[in-house]
């Protein structure tokens, strides 16, 4: 058995590609996540997300998360070089794969690929190829639960940030846009589902444009 971590943006792909993880057989001893400095504290970018939140995730899943911090509008070859000293003690500890949620951006693979390139530790990528349209459908089916949490406003109205990740959800969304929003269309925050020993219940108040984006603001709830 493989011992993989998993590259965590606290979105639904990465939940789902954890979940394919597991069931190829790999165990998962931990989670990755890059944040930069927002408003409110260290958060994913472009979702806007508080670090605070992943943390909930991450024990919610009885992960340990281990946080890489960029700085905004990082050079790639500075987001390369703290990935890459991030994971030297993961090899070192027998970690071999990172598993990612992409699913048909070769250009996006490539960057990841090569970043981990001599590090020890490989690029898994479960969900690549995957019909998004069957994929959208299976994650609901299979209980995920979770919150839109950006959209880009050219391409998806920008009322749906903050809806629920729902069938409602991807009815509304405009022709062409990615049932996954898999070319940055839309982001979300998974709040419950397949691995989470509880959910991370949020509460949306309020929305705002930063990034090209418009984000919801999310708060702990319950």
């Amino acid at each position: 058995m493989s011992d993989m971590w998993v590259s965590w943006s606290g979105g639904k792909d990465a939940a789902t590609a954890l979940a394919a993880a597991r069931r190829a057989g790999a165990r998962v001893t931990g989670l990755l996540s890059t944040v930069t400095a927002g408003p409110g504290g260290a958060e994913i970018a472009v979702h806007g997300v508080g670090a605070a939140l992943v943390a909930a995730q991450a024990d919610a899943l009885g992960l340990p998360l281990h946080r890489v911090e960029l700085p905004p509008s990082c050079p790639d070859g500075e987001y390369r070089a703290r990935l890459r000293a991030a994971l030297a003690p993961a090899a070192a500890s027998g970690v071999t794969g990172l598993v990612h949620g992409d699913l048909a951006l070769a250009d996006v693979r490539a960057f990841r690929e090569e970043v981990l390139d001599g590090t020890g530790v490989t690029g898994v990528f479960p969900l690549w190829g995957a019909a998004t349209g069957a994929l959208a459908a299976g994650m609901l089916d299979a209980g995920l639960r979770a919150v839109v949490v950006a959209v880009d406003p050219g391409r998806v109205p920008a009322r749906l940030a903050g809806a629920v990740f729902d069938a409602e959800f991807l009815a509304a969304l405009p022709p062409g846009v990615d049932p996954c929003g898999e070319n940055g269309e839309f982001h979300t925050f998974v709040t419950g589902g397949p691995g989470f020993a509880h959910d991370v219940p949020v509460a949306v108040t309020g929305t705002v444009a930063r990034d090209g984006h418009v984000q919801a603001v999310l708060a702990p709830a319950g």
